[in-house]
């Protein structure tokens, strides 16, 4: 499938999400905050005992693709995804109420889905793994997420759903399950590496590193390896990071993906 075609077949599919009942894509959005949230576990388990940063990135970055892996294969909602709606807005084929609600929808059921693979790894006490060194990695991650302020977050944000809208836009010119797969490896490989900032995926990590934060095991642990973790709080996890990494996410895939993709292929100027 072209980039044009891929434009057109997209204004079809925007019109279903936008339509489906409240209730069905809250749910399609918990299903796709799981598989985000399990990504973002995976990925933790595979390089909390690596001692150099960049290997540990790189492994990282091997393994999370599989969340969105699964998103693009089962239809699953992913918020970051769906900011690619914004074509159909331009294209006048959606309303904008319509897509802010279906939006907030989505928005909310990967909250709930991330959560819940977080309480899954604390309380099936998969943070014990390696002596507690995943717990002490998993505060390290959530702790980096909550002290780097507001502005480099938001830009985070951006580069972030540029690499995610792309891979989904790939996915969708791909006729066959493996060859959706192999779209999105690259561009969210790309987006780890890089160490940009996902909303959806740092519900989950921001949430884990609350509840370990919550264990004076692990605390312990993350005291010996020299962990700061006195910014990990929740106002700080909501306001220094969701937030600005939302709202970057917002405008990293309307803007520099589905306006620009518009524009190309389907505006008539």
């Amino acid at each position: 499938m072209s980039a044009k075609e891929t434009a057109e077949w997209y204004l079809t599919a925007a019109k279903n999400k936008v339509s489906v009942k409240a209730s069905k894509t809250l749910v399609l959005g918990v299903l796709a905050g799981l598989f985000i949230g399990f990504a973002g576990l995976a990925s933790t388990a595979a390089s909390a005992t690596v001692e150099s940063p960049s290997i540990a990135k790189l492994i990282s970055a091997l393994v999370f693709p599989a969340g969105l892996a699964m998103v693009v294969t089962t239809g699953a909602e992913l918020f970051t995804g769906d900011c690619l709606l914004i074509i159909g807005v331009l294209q006048r084929e959606i309303k904008v109420l319509q897509t802010v609600k279906t939006l907030i929808t989505v928005y909310i059921g990967n909250f709930i889905g991330s959560v819940m693979v977080s309480l899954l790894a604390y309380f099936g006490k998969i943070f014990d793994n390696y002596k507690t060194q995943m717990a002490a990695s998993v505060i390290k991650s959530a702790s980096a997420k909550t002290c780097m302020g507001f502005l480099p977050m938001f830009v985070l944000g951006i580069g972030c759903n540029i690499l995610v809208c792309i891979a989904v836009w790939m996915s969708f010119g791909a006729s066959s399950v493996g060859g959706k797969i192999c779209a999105v490896f690259f561009p969210i490989m790309t987006f780890v590496v890089c160490g940009f900032e996902h909303s959806v995926a740092n519900m989950y990590y921001l949430s884990a590193g609350l509840l370990a934060k919550t264990n004076p095991d692990y605390l312990a642990a993350a005291s010996e390896l020299g962990i700061d973790y006195s910014n990990l709080t929740l106002s700080n996890a909501l306001l220094y990071n969701l937030l600005p990494v939302t709202l970057g996410n917002i405008l990293g895939g309307m803007i520099f993906v589905g306006l620009l993709y518009w524009f190309v292929y389907l505006s008539k100027h």
